[in-house]
């Protein structure tokens, strides 16, 4: 097999087009492909391909064929070889992005093991995959799980991270012959710099006190510091762990998560107006707005619907406290919505496993996911700038102080929704 050293673009378009093969894509891939390695080898030997030239050095000596396996399917490449030396093209080995390997790696183990064999069958194929042994998958797997440790256990030096987010994510494991659910603990916070940044990630059996304390005790311990507002649902075990770990931190509790058990205390014909209300106070434009409004919610509320009205009160420290800080930053910190998003995307490779075979294989890909993402955020745009990072690391400190004056000295108007 002869690789062409060049390509009309043209020609070689119209070529494909009219065989119109079922392989078009796989077939237009490794003529583009042969076509690199191909001038690729021209340059090294200083002259092209059946050239005559007096600056030549080395010359061609055929091909040896390699398979390729790639997301189009495993593809038959011909790598030219040298009469001196030999050449080969680091550019086609580079490795996948870790969460596409460790996406490989965990369906291939489930192959390996015989777990829901005829669906792993289907999966090793849509990733391209036509054969793997286990002393392959192995050496993926060894290299992922240190890159992913590395990055779990990595030194939280870009403090102070002044506003952190945690959240968990329930998978299925297969443990002692059972199918068993258990939670991959995450959390994200703003660094110094205001890129976010994924903090770390551990798997516990249940999602209760003891694991998020052992999780918080482990970010504080690799220099976790700094925080001072933590956004989450109210488990009871999370928000005790925040306590005990960040005492100098305040806690937001998560609007969507606060609708949603507001909701269940809520008669399901009044909830469209309840909810109304409830966004209303959202929509003010400062502080003493927001709390003037909050007021007059609860004011509208005490006779109708005492009950959501008690809970609305009970709650309110908790789905406020994020008036202590600039309005700037409010639609970053009032939600779970940015670490919802994330989980989405982690979600979107799970699935296609559906049971790992073990933990080792669920944090392997997670924590590939959670690396990959964080690489992203810290190459890409702030996510708030220093100016307002600034001010909320000053304006936190006097803010029970500012809140407690303005409450005072707001008069209350009619009730508007």
């Amino acid at each position: 097999m002869t690789a062409p050293s060049s390509i009309d673009p043209a020609h070689f378009l119209h070529e494909q087009l009219t065989q119109a093969s079922p392989d078009l894509l796989r077939q237009m891939l490794t003529t583009f492909i042969n076509t690199l390695m191909s001038a690729e080898a021209d340059a090294v030997c200083g002259a092209g391909w059946g050239e005559r030239s007096d600056e030549r050095t080395n010359t061609r000596n055929g091909y040896r064929q390699r398979d390729f396996d790639t997301r189009a399917g495993t593809l038959e490449v011909a790598i030219p070889k040298l009469r001196a030396g030999s050449y080969f093209p680091d550019w086609l080995l580079e490795r996948r992005r870790r969460a596409e390997r460790a996406l490989t790696t965990v369906v291939a183990t489930c192959y390996l093991l015989g777990v829901s064999t005829r669906r792993m069958e289907k999966l090793v194929e849509s990733l391209g995959i036509t054969r793997l042994s286990k002393s392959q998958v192995s050496e993926m797997a060894r290299e992922l799980d240190g890159q992913v440790a590395d990055f779990r256990h990595r030194r939280l030096d870009a403090g102070p991270y002044t506003f952190l987010a945690a959240d968990a994510l329930v998978l299925k494991v297969r443990e002692g012959g059972r199918v068993v659910n258990t939670h991959a603990l995450v959390a994200t916070a703003v660094n110094a710099d205001g890129h976010r940044e994924i903090l770390g990630l551990q798997v516990t059996s249940a999602e209760d006190g003891a694991g998020w304390l052992a999780f918080f005790r482990d970010l504080t311990a690799r220099g976790l510091t700094g925080v001072q507002l933590v956004t989450s649902d109210a488990h009871r075990g999370l928000v005790e762990a925040i306590g005990a770990t960040l005492p100098g931190a305040s806690w937001q509790r998560c609007r969507t998560h606060y609708a949603a058990n507001l909701m269940a205390v809520c008669p399901k014909a009044s909830w469209p107006w309840v909810r109304a209300l409830l966004h209303s106070v959202y929509d003010q434009p400062d502080t003493a707005s927001v709390h003037a409004q909050f007021d007059r919610v609860l004011a509208a509320l005490a006779d109708k619907l005492p009950k959501v009205a008690e809970h609305l009160e009970s709650a309110r420290a908790d789905v406020l406290a994020f008036t202590a800080f600039p309005k700037e930053v409010w639609r970053q910190i009032w939600s779970n919505n940015p670490s919802e998003r994330l989980n989405r995307e982690i979600r979107r490779r799970t699935d296609v496993v559906g049971i790992f075979p073990d933990r080792n294989s669920l944090i392997r890909l997670v924590g590939a996911v959670l690396a990959e993402q964080h690489d992203e955020w810290t190459e890409g745009r702030r996510y708030l700038g220093l100016d307002v990072l600034a001010r909320c690391r000053v304006q936190s400190l006097t803010a029970s102080d500012t809140d407690s004056a303005t409450t005072e000295e707001v008069t209350i108007p009619a009730l508007s929704a």
